[in-house]
């Protein structure tokens, strides 16, 4: 099989855009720096990586004949917000968990951002006192079994899309939609930088440039993830296991390499969804070069790692990086304190 054998349903505008990011280059003055983005990338909900996740579940949700989704984030989660987004589109109802995975003192965080567009879509929100975990939880396995009590059918979608057994297929068709802008730009991204945490969009991207490296004869490129969640270790090895899954799904015939999946830490603080001060500073520096606004959760700490192996030539004066902004800025909403 391939990538192109899966059903896929559309719920994004078609390729999100990619463009240069000309003052942050010239600040830097290493690498030739291009952002491709998946904020941009469909009307429902201001979009978000998750939305190209959701493109293959659907099919199967309408198949099982399904008519709850239910999932599970962060109060301030951006995949629970494109999952309501998703059900509103598709006429279901959705109950999400909203967990406390980030112990930041904001009165009114569980009010704005990303929780005030799930309800406005009409999400079920049940908030839960839980912490931070990017596996799979018990909150969650209760309320699809709420659901079933109270007639309901419903369709479980784990955190960030990332352990279901679909949730790479998106971003590694990602890969052969950059294979396809990159012949109409007349550019190669050797180099790619991305966020991570539950670990399926970064995976996808590393299965689909394998496979894409394979079968079209195309050059190599790195795949590097910044690590988010302050749980390197767990991070790594979902990233490891869900990429390898999808590198099998669309049919790469070879065991993916350990060199090939990559993650970094150094950016993401002591604990998941607290900025640090290279978060602040990366958010500010793209706000007042490019007027490219990330957040304080994701972005600014994948935008931080950027900035700094660009400046201290880890990745090379000759390379051309990919910044994948995979959006979550109505979460900035919740954060005010830090930028004031």
């Amino acid at each position: 099989m391939s990538i192109h054998d899966f059903e896929r349903y559309p719920l994004t505008f078609g390729p999100s855009p990619i463009h240069p990011l000309d003052r942050l280059t010239h600040h830097l003055g290493g690498a030739q720096v291009w952002a491709k983005r998946e904020d941009c990338n469909s009307g429902l909900a201001f979009g978000g990586n998750k939305v190209r996740k959701l493109e293959y579940i659907v099919p199967d949700v309408l198949a099982q004949g399904a008519d709850t989704l239910v999932s599970i984030g962060g109060v301030q989660s951006n995949h629970t917000r494109q999952v309501a987004a998703v059900a509103a589109k598709l006429g279901l109802k959705c109950r999400l968990v909203q967990e406390k995975w980030v112990d930041w003192d904001d009165p009114v965080s569980d009010k704005v951002g990303n929780i005030l567009l799930s309800r406005i879509m009409g999400a079920d929100v049940r908030l839960d006192p839980s912490g931070f975990d990017i596996g799979i939880r018990t909150s969650w396995e209760d309320a699809i079994a709420d659901v079933e009590k109270e007639g309901g059918k419903p369709y479980g979608i784990p955190a960030g899309a990332s352990e279901h057994h679909l949730g790479g297929l998106g971003f590694a068709n990602w890969a052969y939609e950059v294979a396809e802008q990159e012949k109409d730009l007349g550019v190669f991204f050797d180099t790619i930088i991305v966020c991570t945490v539950t670990g399926s969009t970064h995976a996808g991207m590393i299965a689909g440039c394998a496979a894409l490296e394979e079968t079209a004869g195309g050059r190599p490129r790195r795949v590097l993830g910044i690590d988010a969640s302050a749980t390197l270790d767990q991070t790594s090895d979902q990233v490891a296991r869900i990429a390898r899954h999808t590198a099998e799904l669309i049919g790469l015939n070879r065991d993916l390499r350990d060199d090939e999946i990559t993650v970094l830490e150094g950016w993401a603080g002591e604990h998941y969804g607290i900025p640090v001060a290279s978060t602040i500073e990366a958010i500010r520096l793209c706000g007042r070069l490019e007027g490219m606004i990330v957040d304080p959760v994701y972005e600014g700490k994948s935008m931080a790692g950027l900035i700094d192996l660009v400046a201290s030539r880890e990745i090379g004066r000759d390379s051309t990086v990919l910044y994948a902004h995979l959006g979550g800025q109505p979460a900035l909403n919740a954060y005010s304190a830090a930028f004031e």
